[in-house]
């Protein structure tokens, strides 16, 4: 069965940093755009960032441009976010996210994790 499960969430102060991991099981996802997403209390899911198969195409938020980093490990299966600078505006939970489309609409996502919470203090 083909799964993502994230990791590495947890409470962090204002100015810090955190990077989450997305391990795939199941299948490899070669071949596939892997995609970050958040969901704030109250509010709705928001698109973080994305990579594509290859490791080379990465895309960004606006709200997290210049402080959060996707990347890429192939032969372990898995994909990372570094969050930096944090803000307790980041808070939220973060889910990974795979697409078999090169640029995915976030309905064209189709598998998800379960995701990790990630809590910025002030």
């Amino acid at each position: 069965q083909e799964q993502l499960v994230e990791s590495g969430g947890g409470l962090v102060q204002a100015g810090g940093s955190l990077r989450l991991s997305c391990a795939a099981s199941g299948r490899t996802f070669g071949g596939y755009t892997i995609g970050w997403f958040r969901q704030a209390p109250g509010k709705e899911r928001e698109f973080v960032a994305r990579i594509n198969w290859r490791g080379i195409n990465t895309y960004y938020a606006d709200s997290v441009k210049g402080r959060f980093t996707i990347s890429r490990d192939k032969g372990k299966n898995m994909v990372y976010l570094q969050l930096n600078s944090l803000t307790p505006e980041d808070t939220a939970v973060y889910y990974c996210a795979a697409s078999p489309r090169e640029i995915p609409r976030t309905s064209e996502y189709a598998y998800w994790g379960q995701g990790t919470q990630v809590t910025v203090s002030s």
